[in-house]
């Protein structure tokens, strides 16, 4: 699984101009399953994602958790994170994960996610979706449960 994550003021996504999630504060994480994922490489990333240090604690310095400061997720399911650009000019999604498989993953990962006491907000998987954030840092990392699991 990879992920980008964003340390964010404000987060919301929309779908076909309706809302259907919003945090205030927290992480927006978008998350792209590939084909050779598993659960276990979705609970490793969750409880990476859940305990990363990049809130600021009294002093200013990124030493606080989101379980610390009581932040929620918002939880962008995106396939075209394994999208592969080395040849040609169109991305090639070969190591994404075919769309059944990625949802029951993209399921897990969410509920994962929440079995550590996180408000997580969702989009809608295989939606075409608009997403907006204000980054709070800003703060962006990426995450590769192949290369850290």
């Amino acid at each position: 699984m990879r992920a980008v994550v964003q340390r964010v003021s404000r987060a919301e996504v929309r779908i076909e101009g309706q809302l259907v999630g919003r945090i205030a504060g927290g992480l927006l994480v978008l998350v792209g399953i590939g084909s050779e994922d598993s659960h276990e490489a979705g609970e490793w990333l969750a409880e990476k994602i859940v305990h990363l240090r990049v809130f600021d604690d009294d002093a200013g310095k990124m030493n606080r958790s989101l379980l610390e400061t009581s932040g929620a997720v918002l939880c962008i399911s995106q396939f075209t994170l394994y999208g592969d650009c080395r040849k040609g000019r169109r991305p090639s999604y070969e190591r994404a994960a075919p769309p059944e498989a990625a949802r029951v993953l993209y399921e897990s990962f969410v509920a994962a996610l929440r079995s550590h006491g996180v408000r997580v907000e969702t989009g809608e998987f295989r939606t075409m979706m608009e997403v907006e954030l204000v980054n709070d840092g800003p703060v962006t990392l990426l995450l590769d449960s192949e290369r850290l699991f």
